[in-house]
């Protein structure tokens, strides 16, 4: 059979903005009429901003790649290198037989009581089951709230762009793709998510369901995880986002390499109405795919809590599911165990060492 021919497929791009266009996208940050005392700093900062865009300056600020990469005098971005080089060491740290064991605690919710719901949610209340009982364990528990997506000032995860689907190399280990000063995409908090994935032993994820699915800010920190999952380790070798070199590389046979896999995990999934069986399969479906480990059928937990009555009460209904709450610490004792033996040589997938004829 005859190998395709590469190509790149393009013309969707609309084109970048006008000036004008620019103008106005950047002055909306500051529509409270509070900042028109400095009008014409603002003036000044967005011709700045306007020359960025235009430039393409999306990491204004690099660093010779230097000895380990295929390409030691490539220009990285300071703030990539210095995310990949913590990653570097949280991983080291994570694999010696002498440090502490840590469970990463996913609280998915976007509910909290700092923005407009105005109350905490069932899934941090849950995640605080998960704690206790992974810290009566014996191990660390690190806590992930992405509810601050909504509550935290320019706390944010930006959407994956797809860059695996052009060719699985061009997808970076960690992700290369923000900050993109140019378009004004900072502040993104997986850089700080990636090393606590990195660093963790095992993995709770405790989540509601929103119309049959994962919160947003949930599905945001899933999309950015596709990285993990056979991403490339060495922006150099794609001279950046070079997309013929890495379909190029892709073909001449990629590894995928899984970087989480061997970490033990666990789900906590709860609705009031449906979905939460697709939820927990998707999920489950997901974190085996990536490579980790679950820690038995106690370890994946679907409930309902308050099953078709009030939101308003669906606290108190909380409070009174004894049975769901134990079930819980269940989930949380299953991964406990499921850490140790992992890490004491005692458990191995069934299947580590069989050969993928299809990986990806």
């Amino acid at each position: 059979m005859t190998a395709p021919k590469l190509e790149l497929r393009t013309g969707q791009y609309p084109g970048p903005l006008t000036r004008e266009a620019f103008r106005l996208r950047f002055m909306r940050r500051f529509y409270d009429p509070a900042f028109q005392a400095e009008h014409a700093a603002l003036q000044r900062l967005e011709a700045i901003a306007w020359d960025a865009y235009q430039d393409g300056r999306k990491a204004p600020i690099t660093v010779k790649a230097g000895p380990g990469y295929a390409d030691a005098d490539y220009d990285l971005s300071v703030e990539w290198k210095e995310t990949r080089d913590r990653l570097a060491r949280a991983e080291a740290t994570q694999r010696d037989p002498h440090t502490h064991s840590r469970v990463l605690v996913v609280i998915g919710a976007s509910r909290n009581d700092g923005t407009c719901p105005g109350e905490v949610s069932k899934s941090w209340r849950l995640a605080q089951i998960v704690r206790h009982e992974v810290e009566a364990g014996g191990m660390q528990a690190d806590m992930l709230d992405l509810s601050r997506l909504v509550s935290e000032y320019q706390y944010q995860i930006h959407p994956c762009k797809g860059c695996v689907s052009t060719a699985m190399p061009l997808c970076h280990w960690p992700c290369s793709c923000y900050p993109n000063h140019s378009l004004g995409q900072d502040n993104d908090a997986m850089n700080g998510i990636y090393e606590q994935w990195v660093a963790a032993h095992g993995v709770i994820l405790v989540a509601p369901t929103y119309w049959y699915q994962s919160p947003s800010p949930l599905k945001l920190m899933i999309d950015r995880l596709v990285c993990a999952d056979g991403g490339n380790p060495d922006p150099t070798s794609t001279g950046g986002k070079d997309a013929m070199k890495a379909k190029k590389i892709e073909m001449d046979g990629w590894p995928y390499p899984k970087h989480l896999a061997g970490r033990a995990y666990g789900l906590v999934v709860h609705g009031d109405v449906a979905g939460i069986e697709g939820q927990r399969r998707a999920l489950g479906d997901w974190l085996d795919w990536m490579g980790l480990v679950d820690a038995g059928a106690s370890s994946r937990l679907d409930r309902y809590i308050g099953y078709y009555r009030p939101y308003a009460t669906s606290h108190a209904a909380l409070d009174a599911d004894r049975a769901v709450q134990e079930e819980v610490r269940n989930v949380a004792r299953a991964v406990v165990n499921c850490v140790r033996r992992l890490r004491a040589g005692e458990l191995a997938p069934p299947d580590r060492g069989l050969r993928d004829p299809r990986p990806k």
